[in-house]
């Protein structure tokens, strides 16, 4: 009896050491997840030191299509923070998120952004493009959101967490200058990118870049013969010489466009794989949000000469 007693004794006092340095843990250093690379981005570049940051979405992965695996429940159930882009992003994992909210911190970092910077693709039904990091300028209301929930989770280091804000805004600051100075080298009428779907919306508005995407802003968006034609005759018109694919979609589409252009006698290449809905591999230059970007700039302003 006695010997049992011990044994029960000794697992509590196990379990409740091993449950207070987990608290003591996660008070220190606070386990976040996020959905896209993107915004694991930014979490990190707020949160620092006080954070692990761990995204759902790795490279090349699209997250129009992205189902939560057994594994990514089970990552967001034991993280302290949750947060997504919104906007219908993540369109098939809406239901997950609403249902973490209900006992977990979990935020869309577009929650942050006025309405009149949201660019509409269906002003009647009030449908947003959710594409809102190609836009260095609103992708700054999202940092402002992440500041501000970090605050809120972790008060003691207020302070800690505005430093770094101000710190990546400045970079981010410098990064809508160089790609702004860019552009104005390119005459405005050359100034046109034409991509798989429609993820460069935000981008086009800010940098004055006319886009063309083949499919609509998701990447479940239907396109048949009849867009690849009009496409095609555009780009014959116009004379343009580039197109461009993306990381995290199948080429096959743009690959279908170029052969139109080739069967009227009018050469396109591909000037190019953008990062659109995914970062780059982490570790490398493109795998961080402002490399994507830098990255990116380079491709286009090169293809559009």
């Amino acid at each position: 009896m006695h010997l049992l007693f011990y044994r029960i004794f000794l697992t509590l006092s196990l379990s409740f050491l091993f449950y207070s340095c987990q608290n003591t843990e996660k008070k220190e250093r606070f386990y976040v997840v996020t959905t896209t690379g993107h915004i694991a981005d930014l979490v990190r570049n707020v949160a620092g030191n006080k954070a692990t940051v761990a995204p759902l979405m790795g490279a090349g992965v699209d997250p129009h299509l992205y189902k939560a695996s057994l594994s990514d429940l089970k990552l967001l159930q034991s993280a302290d923070i949750i947060f997504y882009n919104g906007l219908h992003l993540e369109g098939k994992m809406g239901e997950v998120f609403h249902k973490l909210s209900r006992t977990k911190k979990v935020f869309a970092v577009s929650d942050g952004i006025p309405r009149d910077s949201l660019l509409m693709v269906d002003e009647e039904n009030h449908i947003p493009d959710p594409h809102i990091w190609f836009d260095v300028e609103v992708w700054q209301y999202c940092l402002d959101k992440v500041c501000k929930e970090m605050i809120l989770a972790d008060p003691e280091n207020k302070e800690y967490y505005l430093a770094n804000a101000a710190k990546y805004r400045k970079e981010l600051n410098d990064l809508n200058i160089l790609i702004k100075d860019k552009f104005q080298i390119i005459p405005r009428h050359e100034r046109l990118l034409v991509t798989a779907h429609d993820a460069f919306g935000y981008f086009g508005r800010r940098y004055d870049v006319e886009v063309i995407g083949l499919q609509g802003i998701s990447t479940l968006s239907e396109y048949g013969l009849n867009e690849i034609t009009t496409l095609s005759r555009m780009l014959i018109s116009r004379k343009v010489k580039a197109v461009f694919i993306e990381t995290s979609v199948s080429e096959k589409a743009i690959q279908s466009v170029i052969e139109g252009c080739k069967q009227q006698g009018h050469l396109v290449k591909i000037g190019g794989s953008l990062y659109s809905d995914a970062l780059g591999a982490a570790n490398t230059p493109e795998g961080t949000y402002i490399g994507m970007q830098k990255a990116n700039l380079k491709l286009i302003t090169e293809g559009l000469k």
